[in-house]
């Protein structure tokens, strides 16, 4: 711990509707159980700036550290540690689960939990986030990636690796509903972030891509995306029209589909288009469920035994797996990936905007602190 610094730069709210400030902290020190991480990236959220205006009424206890998912390198680790090591490089999930129960779980500074467990652990334990110089989190948080495979023999530069933020979650997804590869998944909406994260993501499995959404412009500009990265991907794009039956008629047309992975925004909650893209499924097909569509039911769940699973990020074995995928070199590189707009903890009024901006496949913002 010697080597650490006393204090360091972050980036600090003291109320929600208030101003950040950029302030020297002291450096949190590695207890049981915790890794101190040197932040080279953290990833801005397109959502980021409506959590801590208060627009979307999320409860955080304040003040805090504003952050979430960010790449680092370690720089010191609890007396517990057994396998992480100063120097190295690894991805610090957003993600924090108790550990006597790890169905109390928040994310690092963006929602404290639906539980009274939760709102301990982020209140009183896990408070801080990562728009900082250094950030504490639970050892199990940091998934170690291989930086001379993903750096230097790939060429994957920090902030575009930061894009797994995005990436990992509807991998966690189609894991639970397991895509095969082969296989023909709906995407919907698939213009948004995660959305066309999720079209990435099912391509490199080996899958049969359907983009489901209702920006005709964007859509197109997925698919040339895609095509880019991966030239031998099979992607179809169909628009959204809003009516049922019309949609239905317009999946249905690339044949008997075997998966849905849905990300409806809370705009979108009564869209009618997860009705549409279960009408296309086979008989035993399955839908994730990670978005906030309340139109899901239709005669054809029961009568085509259709299974709906709801599901929340992903797991920590899933994480694990992402980044072997991603080390075998089965996504694209660079800019084929993702186009990264990077800026400094003074200019997080500007990050944040671009944040919410800079959005949908291939996009992404981060701070450098």
């Amino acid at each position: 711990m010697s080597d650490l610094p006393t204090h360091h730069r972050a980036l600090m709210l003291d109320s929600i509707g208030g101003e950040f400030q950029v302030k020297s902290i002291p450096v949190p020190q590695a207890a049981l159980g915790s890794a101190i991480v040197r932040i080279a990236v953290a990833a801005v959220l397109s959502y980021h700036r409506e959590v801590y205006n208060g627009e979307r009424h999320y409860q955080i206890p304040t003040p805090l550290v504003g952050g979430m998912s960010a790449i680092g390198h370690i720089a010191a680790v609890g007396p517990d540690a057994t396998s992480l090591k100063p120097g190295q490089l690894v991805y610090v999930d957003c993600v924090i689960h108790g550990r006597d129960d790890p169905s109390n779980l928040f994310l690092t500074a963006i929602h404290d939990g639906m539980t009274e467990g939760s709102k301990k652990l982020m209140r009183d334990v896990w408070r801080d986030g990562t728009f900082a110089e250094y950030a504490r989190m639970p050892l199990e948080n940091c998934i170690p990636l291989n930086e001379t495979r993903l750096c230097r023999e790939l060429g994957y530069s920090l902030p575009q690796l930061m894009y797994m933020c995005y990436l990992l979650v509807p991998f966690g997804g189609l894991r639970d509903v397991r895509l095969e590869p082969g296989e023909t998944v709906i995407i919907s909406p698939a213009t948004g972030g995660y959305g066309g994260a999720g079209v990435q993501v099912a391509i490199a499995m080996g899958a049969r891509v359907i983009a489901f959404g209702r920006n005709e412009e964007e859509l197109a500009r997925l698919k040339d995306h895609i095509l880019k990265g991966s030239p031998k991907a099979e992607i179809e794009i169909v628009k959204m029209t809003g009516d049922q039956a019309t949609d239905a008629v317009a999946l249905q047309a690339f044949g008997p589909v075997d998966a849905v992975l849905d990300f409806s925004p809370p705009a979108a909650s009564k869209s009618l288009h997860v009705r549409s893209a279960i009408m296309a499924l086979r008989r035993g097909g399955r839908v994730s469920l990670m978005g906030w569509n309340e139109n899901v039911m239709h005669p054809s769940v029961m009568g085509r035994n259709i299974t709906l699973k709801g599901k929340l990020m992903y797991e920590r074995d899933e994480m694990l797996l992402f980044v072997k995928m991603l080390e075998r070199g089965l996504f694209p590189r660079g800019n084929e990936l993702v186009d990264v707009k990077t800026f400094g903890l003074d200019d997080w009024k500007e990050g944040l905007d671009v944040g919410a901006e800079h959005i949908g496949i291939g996009r992404h913002v981060v701070f450098v602190p």
